[in-house]
Parts: C-alpha cells; sequence; structure tokens
C-alpha cells in the first residue's frame, strides 16, 4: 500500500470515531506522529479523552492542529487572561511546524488545571497547543538560542518531518524477524559508544561518541560496510549528552546522514552546548577539527524530541 492510500485510510477511519460535528481536513505523518488536521479544535478540546481514543484505536501518536492558528501576539494575551495571575508565566514559544506553544512558569499545576481544565480553556481559544514547563532556576542562553534557530528553518523543518514521517510508515518487504547488534565503538574500552541495531528492514544507531583523551582511534567505526553509507540508517537515537555519547553526532551529518536525531529536549539542548564546547576546546590542541559549527546546526534541525519514557515509531 503507497503512503497516500495509507493516509486516507487513516482518515476515513478517523471520520469513524470522531462525532459528527467535528471536520477533518487532513492527515499526514511528520515524524512520529499523525497530524490531524481540523477546522474545528476547539470541540477536540471538549472532548477530554478523543485524542486517547483515536491513539488507542489507531496506535498511533496522535496530533491535532488547526488548520489556522491565531496569531502568536494574541495568543499570548488570550493565554495570559485565561491562566490565573498566580501561576507565574515567565516565557511563552510558539512552535508554529508543531502548532505548540510551550509556556513556562513557576507553578505548572496551575496553568494546566485541574483535570487539565485550563489547557484545555487554553486550546478551545487559540487553537494551540498548550506544553507546560516549569521556569528554570537558571536562564539557558542555549535554550533560547536553540528554539529561535528552529524558528527561523520552520519551513525546512516541516518538509523534514513530512519525509521522515513517510519513511518511518513505508510497506516493509520482508517476513523476517532477526535483530542483529553491532558495536561499533565502547567495547572492551571506555568511551566512542555507538551500537548498530539492523532487523531486515532498518537500521538505527544508538549514540556516536568519542573517546576522551584518545589521540588516535578516537572515533567509532562508522566507516564499515554494516552502516555505511550513512543515508542507509533510519535514526540515531541520543541516550544521553555526555562527550562519549554525543559528540561525534553531528560528524554523521558532515559524511552523508541526512535522518532524524532522537532524544529528550534536555538531552538535545545539552549536546549542542557541549559539542560547541568540544569543538573549541579541539580546535586549541590539534589542527584536525572533526567537524564545523555548521554541522552542528544540521544536528538540531533534524533533531527530534521525545519526552522521558514517551514510546514511539521511529522505523518500520
Amino acid at each position: 500500500m503507497v503512503i497516500e492510500d495509507k493516509l486516507q485510510e487513516l482518515k476515513e477511519q478517523i471520520n469513524k470515531i470522531v462525532p459528527s460535528g467535528i471536520t477533518i481536513s487532513d492527515v499526514e505523518f511528520e515524524g512520529p506522529e499523525l497530524v490531524i488536521y481540523t477546522d474545528d479544535p476547539k470541540q477536540f478540546a471538549d472532548q477530554a479523552d478523543l485524542i486517547k481514543i483515536l491513539a488507542r484505536d489507531l496506535r498511533k501518536r496522535i496530533v491535532v492542529r488547526p488548520n489556522i492558528l491565531e496569531d502568536p501576539e494574541r495568543a499570548a494575551q488570550e493565554i495570559r487572561t485565561v491562566v490565573p495571575e498566580n501561576a507565574g508565566i515567565s516565557d511563552l514559544f510558539f512552535d508554529p511546524e508543531t502548532g505548540e506553544v510551550l509556556i513556562e512558569a513557576e507553578k505548572p499545576g496551575v496553568v494546566i488545571g485541574k483535570n487539565g481544565v485550563t489547557l484545555r480553556e487554553i486550546t478551545k481559544q487559540i487553537g494551540w497547543t498548550p506544553k507546560v514547563v516549569r521556569t528554570p532556576p537558571i536562564e539557558s542562553s542555549t535554550v533560547k538560542q536553540i528554539r529561535t534557530f528552529l524558528r527561523s528553518v520552520k519551513d525546512e523543518r516541516k518538509a523534514f518531518l513530512r519525509k521522515i514521517g513517510h519513511r518511518i510508515h513505508r510497506e516493509t518487504t520482508s517476513k523476517d524477524q532477526w535483530l542483529r547488534v553491532t558495536t561499533l565503538g565502547c567495547c572492551r574500552e571506555v568511551g566512542r559508544a555507538a551500537f548498530l541495531i539492523s532487523t531486515p528492514e532498518s537500521k538505527v544507531l544508538v549514540d556516536c561518541g568519542e573517546k576522551p583523551g584518545s589521540t588516535a582511534n578516537g572515533i567509532p567505526y562508522i566507516y564499515v560496510p554494516e552502516i555505511y553509507p550513512l543515508d542507509s540508517l533510519d535514526a540515531v537515537v541520543l541516550t544521553h549528552a555526555h562527550l562519549d555519547h554525543c559528540a561525534l553526532v553531528p560528524l554523521l551529518f558532515k559524511y552523508g546522514y541526512e535522518g532524524p536525531v532522537y532524544s529528550t529536549p534536555p538531552t538535545r539542548d545539552l549536546s549542542a552546548m557541549l559539542q560547541l564546547d568540544y569543538l573549541d576546546v579541539v580546535r586549541k590542541e590539534t589542527d584536525k577539527i572533526p567537524y564545523s559549527s555548521n554541522e552542528v546546526k544540521t544536528y538540531i534541525k533534524h533533531s527530534i524530541t521525545l519526552n522521558y519514557g514517551s514510546v514511539t515509531d521511529i522505523a518500520p
């Protein structure tokens, strides 16, 4: 089944589940999520369990977006009107690529409201999907720079996410179910973590780090036939932001990788900061710079973040 037929089938299933008054204008795979576009976000917000029912029945991560989003300035005013003042909202970040608004507040529970009632009211009023995080005790310039950069490449990100979504949900061609783990580093040594997980249908690389203190052979074996060419990879999963796990992720993009890197939001932000610091240290110690800051930007542009403990599809 081609991807367009699969999307049409999903749209028909969704129309059977949602109440008759809700219009579904389009459905699309964007990264690991199935995005439902609608003219009636307020009615979706009124149906508290509808998204859970859709996720359960379709076995997909579901995101609902309105066809037309409220202007961010007006939406910010509405949020501050709906949310009690004692929540202590410190910042609002609107992400047009995902249709989400990140609300930083001193008291996240007040923003959420009892049983999520305040969040649903925000969605009804502005259409944007609210996500709430606690205001950090120390403001991070790195986080702000990453958010600003992602906003500047939102059109490229949207096209990228749709491409990845289609790749994840492509038809499988093999009935075999074997799995092979190839160690490209980090075995019988400390550092340069890199583990390739292969199946008949896909390849996923877990981590790509450097070997601390090494003057030679500090890079994982990313040139061996099992992984090369790098564009044969479906995904990279970054477990955490230590240099022996994350330092050389940008190197993958230098040598041909064009896919996603999955991590939690803090891991993405911390790893980008450490990678830039790593480049600065290497530049002072040697002439052999493994990659440039441009590859760090490419990594951020190709990042897909998931909350800790979330489960999703990243390959067929």
